[in-house]
């Protein structure tokens, strides 16, 4: 979400007649776009605003902006006492005070309703930061801002703001967008993905808006994350299956195995429905990959607890799991309910008995990709190799001299490992009609 936010910031910033650089010591605008779901992110983002201060003393003139969840929908006022040498504080997804104070307040005196939209950019057509603009393969797409769902744990809610779905219209309309820019394919994003169209009363669902994505001509596949198992409903696994530009690859978090931590996370289903919703999709999408997230340590896990997470990780065998250790984030409820009663080495502890347990069953869910042939879309060029993914967002490598940005092309996988794979061209690349 932040890398779509930082984009259309710096399409809003290039309308203004700025150009990108990557080294702050030549910025006239340094924007600082913060992440804080967990306290080390905000810890980095504090960090790396202090490391500015001496460009600021050194360059009066500088503009500094702080944007994203730190500041919030409602936090700008005690940042401001704390952070003086920071110009502007811009809630998450919204360029608009970065704007008016650089143009000093003339785009909001504008009458013109198109023209302050053209500057604002959260909506409709984005034009990508010219050093993106036709070298960036896939990209973000938000389509439901903010979070209603307040599990124990999370502090989104609090910073984001409260669920408000995109118009079906304004999504497709930057889709063509980023299409006619040479993006080939497009993830669309919420908090909770799956509730899109819930806050627009007879609205369209997630299922209705990836049939009306599939339609853009020009966008190859399409993705979208992140899932909640309450909401994945059986006519979005439909969709999925029917709708040839739609991934097959799913990531719905079940964040623990115990019932009683689920109860106390707040997250309105049990372990049993969690499974039953794995054993759906993969009835209704053959050979779909399907990715999870799991914080071990919360407020309470006990070590039987823990271990009924173990057992549905070995039992379920995912493609993926995003492993976190439980951190107490200021403002959540499980932070104000809740003692913090797991130590830091056992939070470890189990964090690296899941990282091994899932090492184990990635591996052996990638060799059966030994010799087979797939499609991988090639993304861009890491060291001499070519990076790329496959339908069900598996990470594969090839040599190769051709320039295969932005193809999508049959390989053959020669290697597999736990994260990645390596393959060969199954034939030239001019022989290929994408």
């Amino acid at each position: 979400m932040n890398v779509a936010d930082s984009q259309r910031v710096g399409s809003s910033l290039e309308h203004l007649g700025y150009t990108f650089t990557d080294k702050a010591e030549e910025a006239d605008v340094i924007v600082l776009n913060t992440c804080v779901v967990r306290q080390s992110a905000e810890d980095k983002a504090l960090g790396r605003l202090s490391s500015l201060l001496p460009l600021k003393k050194r360059n009066p003139n500088l503009v500094i902006n702080l944007m994203g969840c730190l500041v919030g929908v409602r936090g700008a006022e005690k940042l401001r006492e704390k952070l003086p040498y920071v110009d502007v504080f811009s809630p998450p997804s919204d360029p608009g005070p970065l704007i008016s104070f650089l143009t000093q307040g003339e785009i909001r005196a504008l009458e013109s309703s198109e023209t302050e939209r053209r500057f604002a950019y959260m909506d409709g057509d984005l034009l990508l930061p010219q050093h993106e603009r036709g070298q960036i393969v896939s990209a973000h797409v938000p389509v439901v801002y903010g979070c209603s769902h307040a599990c124990t744990f999370c502090i989104i809610p609090f910073r984001r703001g409260v669920e408000r779905s995109r118009p079906v219209g304004d999504i497709v309309a930057e889709i063509r967008s980023l299409a006619a820019q040479g993006v080939k394919e497009v993830t669309l994003l919420g908090q909770i993905v799956d509730r899109y169209g819930k806050d627009i009363p007879d609205g369209p669902n997630l299922a209705a808006l990836l049939r009306v994505v599939h339609e853009i001509e020009g966008i190859e596949r399409i993705r979208f994350l992140t899932s909640h198992p309450n909401y994945f409903t059986e006519d979005l696994m439909d969709a999925v299956a029917e709708l040839s530009k739609v991934m097959p690859h799913i990531e719905v978090p079940i964040q623990a195995g115990s019932d009683e931590v689920l109860a106390n996370m707040k997250r309105g289903y049990t372990q049993k429905d969690y499974r039953n919703l794995v054993d759906l999709i993969r009835k209704k999408i053959p050979d779909c990959s399907i990715a999870t997230d799991i914080i071990v340590g919360f407020p309470g896990e006990t070590e039987e607890q823990f271990m009924e997470t173990y057992r549905v990780l070995a039992d379920l065998k995912l493609d993926v799991a995003h492993l976190a250790r439980y951190s107490p984030r200021e403002g959540t409820v499980a932070t104000r309910r809740m003692v913090d009663n797991v130590t830091e080495e056992e939070k470890m502890r189990r964090f690296r008995m899941l990282e091994e347990l899932q090492e184990q069953i990635v591996g052996e869910i990638n060799k059966k990709y030994l010799g087979q042939t797939v499609e991988v879309l090639f993304e861009e060029k890491v060291k001499n190799r070519w990076k790329g993914r496959t339908p069900t967002n598996k990470l594969v490598f090839v040599e190769s001299e051709e320039d295969l940005k932005g193809k999508i092309l049959p390989v053959t996988i020669t290697w597999t490992g736990p994260w990645s794979m390596q393959a060969n061209l199954q034939r030239q690349p001019e022989l290929i009609t994408v």
